[in-house]
């Protein structure tokens, strides 16, 4: 069955955005996503003939744009680290939906690696990026990647991104209580008035390997009030459906913020995101237990009118709203509950 470009879950949810981990290696190791502990000296990353190579990622990445999907987003791991990411992305800057247009390509990176490559990237046709920065002290900064890598030269990237026409740039935070909460407003401040526009996510249960707590998260209501308080806000509309941050902006123009809620006001009903992972598996949910394989079906030599047929089936029985559940689970069912790592899967 050929790709219609008219899918739809359970829910009536359309696939219209596809994340693609394309490592799961990173050079940090942050504590909410790949604290040391578990991904140490001895971690078993994959090794590279599990992993999906460029041609194979096209081609999926092929099948999904003529089932709708009219945006990519190149996740890890650190995607920079994988060898040749510019040869990918000018692959997937070729590819257009059923109405010939072209693709939004957009990558999430820690920053670490832009200064040299945010030229290269928009040269092979990447069309934005996401920066993730969790604070402006240096000191809090070091503690969170816990590699000890300084503030200064993710900034060094942003400003190299912007100049390279990689924009507009979001900047993402996650808000962990007692650990960087208090940089709120400090990075509010930071990025008022400038072209980079600030995002608050609040700290997520994502894998089983972060710790995570109920009370480490800072509710989006209470980030914007804080801000507010300083700098008044307004809220703005959507700007496409599916959405996943509500955006607000300051009074005085100097840009906007957004803040994405998926503990404390779920958007599981619009959400139109699919991830396939670095080894290929399908996942429908950002907290899904499993995957589905395709690097098997993609390496059995079944052809492409098959494949879109076996994707359509498998985001057709699509029934997932974990954030919606989660607030009527007890902390003993959330935490015996299998998801996968965020490294993993990506963001």
């Amino acid at each position: 069955m050929p790709a219609t470009g008219r899918l739809a879950d359970r829910r009536g949810r359309a696939l219209r955005d596809l994340r693609i981990s394309v490592t799961d290696r990173c050079n940090f190791r942050c504590v909410y996503c790949m604290p040391k502990t578990v991904f140490g000296r001895d971690y078993a990353f994959l090794e590279r003939d599990e992993m999906l190579d460029f041609d194979e990622i096209t081609r999926l990445a092929r099948i999904a744009a003529a089932h709708g999907v009219e945006k990519l987003r190149l996740t890890g791991g650190e995607p920079l680290l994988r060898r040749g990411i510019e040869d990918l992305i000018a692959r997937l800057a070729e590819l257009r939906t059923p109405d010939g247009r072209p693709l939004e390509i957009a990558l999430t990176t820690n920053g670490a690696a832009l200064s040299v490559k945010a030229a290269a990237l928009k040269a092979a046709g990447l069309t934005r990026v996401t920066v993730s920065l969790d604070s402006l002290d240096d000191e809090v900064f070091r503690a969170m990647n816990d590699v000890g890598f300084p503030i200064a030269k993710v900034l060094d990237g942003m400003e190299a991104a912007r100049e390279a026409g990689l924009g507009p740039i979001k900047v993402n935070m996650v808000v962990k209580r007692g650990m960087n909460d208090h940089e709120v407003l400090p990075m509010a401040r930071h990025f008022h008035g400038t072209p980079f526009s600030l995002r608050f996510i609040e700290y997520m249960d994502v894998g089983t390997s972060n710790g995570w707590s109920l009370d480490e998260v800072v509710p989006s209501a209470e980030i914007v009030e804080q801000i507010h308080r300083e700098l008044p806000l307004e809220p703005v509309g959507e700007l496409v459906p599916g959405e996943t941050a509500t955006r607000w902006r300051y009074r005085d123009g100097g840009g906007e913020i957004g803040v994405i809620s998926s503990v404390t006001q779920t958007f599981c009903g619009t959400c139109n995101r699919a991830r396939i992972s670095t080894d290929g598996r399908l996942f429908t949910c950002l907290f899904a237990s499993e995957g589905h394989d395709l690097r098997a079906l993609l390496r059995g030599g079944i052809d492409d009118d098959e494949l879109a047929a076996a994707m359509s089936a498998i985001w057709g029985r699509r029934d997932d709203r974990y954030s919606e559940v989660r607030a009527g689970l007890t902390p003993e069912l959330r935490g015996a509950r299998p998801k996968i790592e965020m490294s993993y899967i990506g963001g």
